[in-house]
């Protein structure tokens, strides 16, 4: 004789299963605007800086200080979203935003020191915009659409960065990290929330 079911467990089975469901196919919407913003200033900031500088390792010097720098702003923007949201950093959606955004950026850091040995920092500006606008692209696709559109637009600077003298792709950085970043960080402030 079999023994009845439990409705009580049988419902919150029911419940978990349809709430990973929709957790699987939901989009990572914290993607931080206000945060774009304020990384789109400092990397314009930096863009002066490093124009300063003299020699490669100085100009990395402070790239690799805002890049530190961005990251912070980011992630600090996530965290707040994500918290005023009552939502998951680690839901499914954004580790799936995470382990594909991650890529692309790693090989552009790998690159970027092999460049570095060799002296050679003519295409890190292109190579930069480029890598960073393939990962935003690959993890846009778990977020909101605008994200993505940004991506392509960073690939699409990196592209043309790639053809010009280091100093002036020092001043792409700055319309990509800078301008970019402002542009897309408004746009996804008001549509989609801080």
């Amino acid at each position: 004789m079999a023994h009845p079911v439990d409705m009580g467990d049988h419902a919150i089975a029911q419940i978990r299963y349809i709430r990973q469901t929709m957790e699987r196919t939901g989009s990572f919407t914290a993607v931080p605007g206000w945060g774009g913003v304020a990384i789109g200033l400092t990397a314009i900031g930096a863009a002066a800086l490093a124009a300063r500088q003299g020699d490669l390792r100085s100009w990395m010097l402070v790239w690799l200080t805002e890049m530190a720098l961005a990251m912070a702003i980011g992630c600090l923007g996530v965290w707040r979203k994500t918290h005023h949201g009552d939502k998951s950093l680690f839901s499914a959606p954004g580790r799936r935003f995470f382990l594909s955004f991650s890529p692309p950026v790693v090989s552009g850091a790998i690159l970027s020191w092999v460049l570095y040995r060799h002296q050679d920092g003519a295409v890190m500006p292109g190579m930069w915009l480029l890598l960073y606008g393939a990962g935003v692209v690959t993890a846009g696709a778990f977020s909101v659409k605008v994200v993505p559109m940004m991506g392509l637009c960073f690939m699409a600077l990196g592209a043309v960065a790639l053809g010009v003298p280091m100093e002036t792709g020092n001043w792409l950085l700055a319309a990509g990290f800078g301008g970019l970043h402002i542009g897309f960080g408004l746009w996804i402030a008001r549509r989609y929330g801080g």
